[in-house]
């Protein structure tokens, strides 16, 4: 390398550190979440806890509730209740009937060594499935609920209230909310009960929240390939947003369901009548430990009846297809609905989601026989150079065609240099006539930009890969990097971990761009400067920005640099062949 050539890397690599840093210091990434004045919601409720009232019980009919004459026993203490299926463990409260644990019994947080914890971040402020009587900034309910067990799945909570109109008066009504939980799935339904004991509910609204912020915990400053996103459906189109710190906004679409998710996992809410709900919000304020939440809240249009029954179902679960899809057909979930395309809430490339679609199907189709998802990416990423080859030498050797009639572009580019047209018109013979396609180089490196796009979205989201080692001790989970050993400190733009991955990856690039260097002419001047940057500093650029990658991604671009070489190894001797025949043709003119 020239002694420019350093100094251009280094610069180079420089630029990137200080555009890192500034970028993480003065524009945060959308995902992370700060702190925030707003520490809890306002109160606006003028709901009143009545104390010593009856207690009231409702039955399982839609169509009415049936209020029993029983005498309530006072509460003075929160209970919580432990319900087992087989998808989840979920502790209930009496304090507003609400959730505080959700653990997903089949999939492990690689941190806790737990289940995944899909209700984080609770607090007195805010706990999931939580309902606050009056508009959006209204306090969630604190009260102490009775419980009725009613079966092994389905749990009641009931709350007597008053309620002050504007003229003065006084109405009484109880407010409940029935779990109903499926062993076999991960919805659960969820009922809102209003029963008038007295006078008529008038004008009353309610909101309803997923949990504060949904699991794994995850720290966003050393984690950047996270993220919460607030998602919803109208039916045919699915919006999602990526939300970022200090948030409180509201979404005034309609919808069929919506929620929030993370990468991998998912919360989403389905109103039985949609028609009954108004606008919904999404916020990322920070109530407890400096943690953000990640919550949409679902507006209730106001009650002007009597006797109330909402229906919600929650989906509370993996996102990914084999778990979403049984409920767009009702023969196939418990639930008996269909047609909600819950599937749609997962991570789409859009327009090349077919790709992706392509690349999974190979995958899947390859881990059947070698059950590592590891090797399944080697092979796939092997059998996509192998299938690429053919176009790859017809890249390389139009680059000899394009040598060998150069001194005829050029004669011809003075000749015809005030006359354009002329000029398009004859390099269009020479190049039918030397059967040279300026467009087919083109093509190769059209498609390997597409499916390592593709690769990209699909190893960062693909759910198969979370938790899935390919080699123990050192990358066990090819959803994430790779890691030998964690440090005690961070080191900035790339943590607290030491990876070896990225280190293979770097030096198969170098190697890779060196090769390819080599097979090409010699350059001058600028052109061999801006070469040489390319071959050694945009390696560097790419690992550092790729340190953190998820490792599959790595490990198929390694391979992808490894078995290229190969190729290229093969190609740079045919083209040597060909060039000194054509030196020999050009000596015997």
């Amino acid at each position: 390398m020239t002694k420019n050539t350093i100094i251009a890397i280094i610069l180079s690599t420089i630029v990137v550190f200080a555009s890192l840093f500034i970028q993480t210091k003065l524009f945060p990434n959308s995902t992370q979440y700060t702190d925030t004045s707003k520490t809890e919601q306002t109160a606006a409720s003028d709901v009143q806890n009545e104390e010593n009232a009856g207690h009231e019980e409702f039955n399982g009919e839609k169509s009415s509730i049936i209020v029993a004459e029983e005498s309530e026993k006072e509460i003075t203490e929160e209970e919580t209740t432990v319900v087992s299926t087989q998808k989840a463990e979920i502790i209930l409260t009496n304090r507003g009937g609400d959730i505080i644990s959700y653990k997903l019994k089949e999939h492990i947080d690689t941190d806790t060594k737990d289940g995944i914890q899909m209700v984080d971040n609770v607090s007195a402020l805010n706990r999931a499935c939580a309902v606050a009587f009056g508009d959006v900034d209204s306090k969630i309910s604190n009260d102490l609920f009775a419980l009725t067990k009613e079966n092994d799945n389905t749990y009641l909570f009931t709350k007597t209230y008053s309620i002050k109109n504007e003229d003065g008066s006084v109405n009484k009504f109880v407010f409940g909310k029935r779990y109903t939980f499926d062993s076999e799935s991960y919805m659960f339904k969820l009922e809102i009960l209003f029963h008038s004991l007295e006078g008529d509910i008038a004008n009353l609204g309610y909101t309803l929240r997923t949990s504060p912020q949904i699991g794994p915990h995850f720290n966003p400053k050393l984690n950047r390939y996270e993220n919460r996103q607030f998602i919803s459906f109208n039916g045919s189109k699915a919006k999602r947003q990526v939300i970022s710190a200090k948030q409180f906004k509201m979404y005034n679409k309609e919808y069929i369901w919506n929620g929030i998710a993370g990468k991998y996992f998912v919360e989403l809410v389905v109103p039985e009548n949609t028609e009954k709900m108004d606008f919904t919000y999404y916020s990322t304020l920070v109530e407890v430990n400096d943690y953000s939440n990640a919550q949409a809240i679902l507006v209730r249009k106001p009650i002007n009846e009597n006797d109330v029954n909402d229906s919600y179902f929650m989906y509370f679960g993996p996102r990914d297809e084999k778990n979403l899809k049984i409920f767009n057909n009702a023969e196939k979930n418990s639930w008996a609905v269909g047609g909600l395309k819950l599937n749609e809430c997962m991570n789409s490339n859009g327009w090349l989601g077919w790709l992706e679609t392509v690349l999974k199907w190979i995958m899947e189709v390859i881990y059947k026989f070698v059950h590592n998802w590891g090797i399944s990416i080697i092979i796939m990423t092997i059998l996509i150079k192998l299938l690429m080859f053919p176009f790859t030498r017809k890249q390389s050797m139009s680059t000899l065609k394009m040598q060998e009639i150069q001194p005829k572009m050029q004669a011809l580019q003075a000749k015809y240099k005030d006359n354009p047209a002329k000029l398009q018109e004859e390099m269009g013979k020479l190049y039918k006539s030397a059967d040279y396609n300026p467009m087919s180089g083109c093509l190769p490196m059209l498609v390997q930009f597409l499916i390592l796009f593709a690769m990209y979205n699909l190893f960062n989201n693909y759910f198969e890969f979370r938790g899935s080692v390919f080699i123990p001790h050192w990358i066990e989970d090819l959803s994430s990097g790779d890691s030998v050993h964690t440090l005690g400190f961070n080191i900035p733009f790339f943590g607290n971990q030491v990876r070896i991955l990225p280190f293979i990856y770097l030096v198969s690039q170098l190697l890779f761009g060196k090769i390819t260097g080599n097979g090409g002419t010699a350059a001058a001047g600028s052109t061999q400067a801006q070469m040489q940057m390319m071959m050694y500093g945009m390696p560097i650029m790419f690992f550092v920005l790729f340190y953190n990658a998820p490792s599959g991604l790595l490990l198929y671009w390694t391979i992808s640099n490894i078995f290229q070489m190969g190729q290229q190894i093969i190609i740079n001797n045919t083209m040597k062949k060909k060039r000194a025949e054509m030196a020999l043709k050009n000596k015997t003119k």
